[in-house]
C-alpha cells in the first residue's frame, strides 16, 4: 500500500510525539550570549598579545641598533691602533646624544681623499665625532661612555657602554605604574 507524503509526515509526527522525543531547532538566547562573552574575552587576549609583540619588536630593534653601533666604534678603534693601542688614549670618553654636547664635534675631518694628513689623535676624534652623529640618528637621547685601561705591559682594553630609554608595553599592573619609558643598556668589551 502506497502512503502519500502527508500521511508519512503525520505518522512520523505521531511516532515522535508518542515517544516523548522533541527535535532541537536552534540555539537558545542564553547559549548565544555565553558564546559571545567567551569570544570577546579571547579577542581581548589576542589584542594584548599583539601589543606586547609590537613592543618587543621595537625593543629588539633598538637593542640590535645599539649592538651594531658599538661594533662600528670597535672597528674604528681596530683601524687606528696608533692611538688606541699605544696607550696615549684618554682613560674615559663621555658622549651624549645631542650634537651640542659632543666634545669631538670640532675635530678636524680626516678622510682618505683629504690632502692634509691627520694625526692618530685627530683620526680618533674624527671617528668619535662621526660615530656620535650616527648613534644619535638611531638612538636619540643616548649616553655613551668609553673607558680604556692604561696599564703598562698589559694590552689596552676598552669598554663601550651605551645607555638609552625605550618604550615598553606593560604586561601587568605593576609595570603600568612604572611608566612606559624603560632604561636600556648595552656594553661591549674591546681590545683595540
Amino acid at each position: 500500500m502506497q502512503l502519500s507524503n502527508l500521511e508519512r509526515a503525520r505518522s512520523r509526527g505521531a511516532c515522535a510525539a508518542g515517544s516523548g522525543y522533541r527535535r532541537a531547532r536552534g540555539f537558545s538566547l542564553m547559549e548565544v550570549m555565553v558564546a559571545l562573552v567567551v569570544s570577546t574575552i579571547g579577542l581581548l587576549g589576542l589584542a594584548k598579545m599583539e601589543a606586547l609583540a609590537m613592543s618587543s619588536t621595537g625593543v629588539a630593534s633598538s637593542r640590535s641598533l645599539a649592538a651594531i653601533e658599538a661594533s662600528s666604534l670597535a672597528a674604528a678603534m681596530h683601524a687606528n691602533p696608533g692611538y688606541w693601542q699605544a696607550g696615549t688614549a684618554q682613560a674615559s670618553y663621555t658622549i651624549s646624544g645631542t650634537a651640542t654636547t659632543n666634545p669631538y664635534a670640532a675635530s678636524p675631518t680626516c678622510t682618505l681623499t683629504g690632502t692634509s694628513s691627520c694625526s692618530v689623535q685627530a683620526m680618533a676624534f674624527n671617528d668619535l665625532n662621526q660615530w656620535a652623529g650616527a648613534v644619535s640618528q638611531v638612538l636619540p637621547g643616548y649616553l655613551a661612555t668609553i673607558n680604556c685601561s692604561q696599564v703598562v705591559g698589559v694590552p689596552v682594553t676598552c669598554t663601550i657602554e651605551l645607555q638609552w630609554t625605550e618604550n615598553g608595553v606593560a604586561v601587568n599592573a605593576q609595570q603600568t605604574q612604572m611608566g612606559s619609558l624603560v632604561p636600556a643598556q648595552y656594553i661591549l668589551f674591546v681590545q683595540p
